[in-house]
Parts: structure tokens; C-alpha cells; sequence
């Protein structure tokens, strides 16, 4: 469902899913019963486009200036080094950073136009809001903003991995935003956001692409 919040109502109006009652092995098992090739092909993470998993050689191609050398800078504005090229790193990251301080550091922010990585404590990874763009709404209200004067209730996911968080809507000076009750590690902008009835876990309310976050720090 993480990776279906952007099917309309129009869409899921005629939508169907033949398979959404059987575990993978069942599926597998009809398939060799039908002499399907695809039965025993492995399970694939991978992007389809980049089917040797370097993602690293395709974003360098994409976007060159992603590396290019700047600054890592502390939350209090202290520089502590110096890196190859921001797409070396990822919001959360601690290993790699090569830099010392005596206590441990996590990349907190990327700023790609100043080629800095912000970098802090393990509590400054904590999100208090962020705010969605391109958000597909599929709740009862008339539409995300109303949802968000209302201050709806839901479970927030941020990463298809990890269990959602509850949260509300609320409207904020930027818009509407997704509130958590308490802080959210490692968000990022450019992820999406999915979101789910509180009471019935199963229902996606719809979901957006991250804008930006306000952190707890």
C-alpha cells in the first residue's frame, strides 16, 4: 500500500487485484503449476533501470554536480571538514563522515546549492512536521486542507520499512502538514509519505511527496 498512495478514487473505482489474498509462495506455486518460467526467478530490490543495484554510477551521470567537493558543517555552524560530493550521503547517515569530534554525528540536512552537509546530534534527526506536495487524498473529508483544519488523526509512514507513526493534520502558515505526536527519525525531503486510518490500519488515506520537515532541534 506504501507504494500505492498515488492511485486516485477514480483510479481504485475499477481497480481489481486478483492476488491480494495469497502469500508470495502461493503465488509461486500457481505459477509452476502453470508452467510459468517466472515461477523460480529470484525476488528482485532493484530498480529496473539500474539492474546492477549502482545507483551511485547513475545519479554521478544525472546530476555531475552532486560531486562536487564543500563543506560539513555543524548545527552551531562549525566546520569540520571537507567531503568529495554530497551524493556520498544520506539523511541518518553516521558512518563515513570522516570527521572527529568526540561524539557521535549524523548527516542531519543536505543543502545540494551550497554543497554543504549539515551534520549534529542523533537528536536532531527527530521530525516534529513535515509538509507534503503533490499529496493524493482518498480520506472521507473533502479533500487533504479540510482534512487538515480538522485536525484528523492518522498513522504516518515515511519509509515502506518501518511501522507508521501517529500523527495529525494540522494547517500550518506553509500549509497543510502532517504533525507526528512524537518526533520522527530520519526524514527526508523527496520521500513519500503515506498515510492511514488510525482505527482501521489496513485503509491508506492517501499521501504525499516530503516538501520539508521541521525538526524537533
Amino acid at each position: 500500500s506504501y507504494f500505492l498512495f498515488a492511485t486516485t478514487a477514480a483510479q481504485l473505482d475499477y481497480l481489481r487485484f486478483p492476488l491480494a489474498d495469497l502469500e508470495k509462495p502461493q503465488v509461486r506455486g500457481v505459477a509452476a503449476q502453470l508452467g510459468l518460467k517466472l515461477a523460480a526467478k529470484p525476488d528482485s530490490q532493484d530498480i529496473c533501470f539500474v539492474p546492477s543495484g549502482d545507483y551511485r554510477t547513475l545519479i554521478d551521470r544525472l546530476r555531475p554536480q552532486g560531486r562536487e567537493p564543500g563543506e560539513i558543517v555543524h548545527l552551531d555552524g562549525r566546520v569540520l571538514g571537507m567531503h568529495g560530493g554530497i551524493t556520498d550521503f544520506t539523511i541518518g547517515q553516521r558512518r563515513g563522515l570522516n570527521v572527529a569530534l568526540g561524539e557521535p554525528l549524523f548527516v542531519v540536512r543536505l543543502e545540494p546549492q551550497g554543497r554543504r552537509v549539515i551534520v549534529g546530534p542523533r537528536e536532531a534527526l527527530l521530525t516534529s512536521a513535515l509538509m507534503l506536495e503533490e499529496v493524493n487524498w482518498l480520506g472521507d473529508a473533502p479533500d487533504f486542507a479540510a482534512a487538515a483544519v480538522a485536525g484528523q488523526s492518522v498513522r504516518a509512514r515515511v519509509r515502506s520499512t518501518r511501522q507508521p507513526s501517529p500523527a495529525r493534520l494540522a494547517l500550518m502558515d506553509e500549509g497543510p502538514a502532517v504533525v507526528f505526536d512524537t518526533g520522527e527519525e530520519g526524514v527526508a525531503p523527496g520521500q513519500a509519505c503515506v498515510l492511514y486510518d488510525p482505527v482501521d490500519p489496513d485503509r491508506v488515506l492517501g499521501g504525499g511527496f516530503i516538501a520539508s520537515t521541521r525538526s524537533l532541534v
